[in-house]
């Protein structure tokens, strides 16, 4: 090969490097922003939720949000019977399979053995028994749910100081025609240095796939129960 081909074909490589290289970090910069905001409002990421004060200084805080035709009195139940082998979170059925592989499937149905009236210090199990759970923080029926957990680390890496604190605020909100605007905030707060970094690139963009999907599920089974 002469020494032009070769000067050309370098260039070519370098740039399809460069394009690719855009491309990844384009894609990886929508899912961050689709992580921390899909689907609500500016003015419902200014609004102060209850559960705020829990993790003052948070490494990251997303706001998803969804429009159920249905109102909050028929979406609350739902909620009440999420957890580990109870009525999971209502992910699409590819995630659960892929990312939690030993939990149940998500229940299309309520059970009337798993929906519970909340009080504050309840317990949401979300992995096998004594590892992650959540802790009911604030509860008000049928608007109001602020679950808190500091467990969602592995045991070996808290040997190494590492440690997640955060919470999750579900807020249901009455709008015209019976519907229910569901608002689903998220503020964590991870350390060490190393683990608040892998929390903001890696925990942040998945909340694109993880709480949309929720979301999604719950309209789903809330206005098909309707």
């Amino acid at each position: 090969m002469s020494h032009e081909r070769r000067k050309e074909s370098f260039v070519t490589m370098s740039r399809s490097l460069r394009c690719a290289a855009w491309l990844v970090l384009a894609s990886y910069t929508s899912l961050q922003i689709l992580g921390r905001a899909a689907g609500s409002t500016r003015r419902e990421r200014r609004t102060e939720l209850p559960g705020d004060q829990v993790v003052p200084q948070p490494n990251a805080i997303t706001n998803h949000a969804i429009t159920i035709a249905a109102p909050p009195e028929a979406i609350w139940p739902w909620l009440t019977q999420m957890g580990w082998h109870r009525g999971g979170y209502y992910t699409p059925r590819w995630v659960d399979r892929f990312l939690f592989p030993a939990n149940w499937p998500s229940l299309d149905v309520l059970d009337q053995d798993l929906t519970r009236e909340f009080v504050p210090g309840d317990t949401i199990p979300d992995g096998p028994p004594g590892t992650a759970h959540f802790v009911v923080h604030d509860v008000r029926a049928p608007d109001t749910l602020v679950l808190h957990s500091t467990t969602h680390v592995p045991r070996a890496w808290q040997n190494h100081g590492a440690r997640v604190d955060w919470t999750w605020t579900f807020r249901l909100t009455s709008v015209a025609g019976g519907a229910t605007r569901l608002h689903l905030r998220v503020r964590g707060r991870a350390a060490p240095w190393w683990l608040a970094i892998a929390y903001v690139t890696g925990i942040v963009p998945a909340d694109a796939v993880m709480a949309t999907g929720m979301l999604r599920g719950l309209k789903r089974r809330a206005e098909r129960r309707r």
